[in-house]
């Protein structure tokens, strides 16, 4: 993982997920999209990084940290502090 890669946990159905992938494009930020239905490995990382929950999305940064179920402003801040935006 390069120090700006983003990996987003995601599902068509989610709208937080598609609130935030509308941010990071808008900013022009660049993620790896995970779509938790169609890969089985990837619902379980979800459910291992939320303690047993299926909420998402779940974006993981290169610095090991992640946020779940962000809000706009939270995300935006980690992106800002991280150096990405």
């Amino acid at each position: 993982m390069s120090n700006k890669e983003i990996i987003m946990y995601s599902a068509d159905w989610c709208g937080d997920c598609r609130r935030s992938k509308r941010l990071l494009d808008g900013l022009n930020v660049a993620y790896t999209l995970i779509d938790i239905e169609a890969d089985r490995a990837a619902a379980d990382k979800v459910i291992e990084i939320n303690g047993g929950m299926r909420s998402i999305p779940v974006i993981v940064f290169a610095d090991g940290t992640h946020m779940t179920e962000p809000s706009d402003i939270d995300l935006k801040a980690k992106l800002t502090a991280l150096g990405i935006i």
